[in-house]
């Protein structure tokens, strides 16, 4: 059985702001990538770095660790899955254990003086969902989340969690392109459906011919929101 890494073993890469550091993100890539490679490829379709003047960005980079849908080989994931399918049960224990090591390094912006309410969680495919499972069942008290080309299993933990929830949810951004063969698109807008009707505000963009992929439009709608989310300082104070 694999063993997930606390937080202070996980690789990271990290885009520091261009100012005061007031804000924080988390951005989880998708299967088999790393954080270094998430960082680079979106740097690719936008011809420069993500970068903000007040936001560090944060990419770590999942743990070697058997995975199922490729035969038990190693791949760096978040968590395991027994098939890629929306009708599959969620392979809970995985995603638990890396949920515990996601809130160290949460809690590792918090102790740098960052409150939660200025951090964001996000990410592409299974980053995405490994977002949406952090958030939704650990920290409802972050600024908001965001997913792209990702989905929730049909029975998720997160559905049941919601059920038992009060209080005010974090705002959900979704994108997801209408042609990607991998991660279907009508499992993505399932999966903001269901939310939604369990009290997340929820935004939801969908992108002709794009498959399991980003494109530049869907990365300047993110920032944008990304900046309604984690205002900087003057935006704040109403100067």
């Amino acid at each position: 059985m694999a063993v997930a890494p606390g937080a202070a073993h996980l690789q990271r890469c990290v885009v520091s702001p261009a100012g005061r550091h007031t804000a924080s993100l988390i951005f989880l890539h998708g299967s088999g990538h790393s954080g270094q490679g998430q960082r680079e490829w979106i740097s690719n379709v936008l011809n420069q770095d993500l970068t903000f003047q007040h936001i560090k960005i944060i990419y770590p980079t999942a743990p070697s660790r058997p995975y199922t849908p490729m035969k038990g080989g190693l791949s760096n994931v978040w968590f395991d899955r027994f098939k890629i399918s929306n009708d599959s049960p969620e392979h809970l224990e995985s995603i638990d254990r890396m949920c515990q090591v996601l809130t160290e390094l949460i809690e590792d912006e918090v102790k740098n003086g960052i409150q939660k309410s200025r951090i964001l969680v996000g990410g592409f495919s299974m980053g995405g969902c490994m977002a949406i499972h952090l958030a939704y069942r650990n920290h409802r008290d972050v600024a908001g989340v965001f997913a792209l080309s990702s989905f929730l299993n049909k029975e998720s933990a997160v559905y049941k969690d919601l059920q038992h929830s009060d209080g005010t949810l974090p705002e959900l951004f979704q994108c997801h392109g209408i042609a990607d063969e991998l991660v279907l698109h009508s499992w993505g807008q399932e999966t903001n459906s269901n939310l939604k009707s369990l009290g997340v505000s929820t935004v939801f963009h969908s992108f002709p011919n794009l498959y399991h992929e980003l494109n530049r439009t869907e990365l300047e709608r993110l920032k944008s929101w990304i900046l309604t989310k984690l205002p900087g300082e003057i935006n704040s104070q109403n100067k």
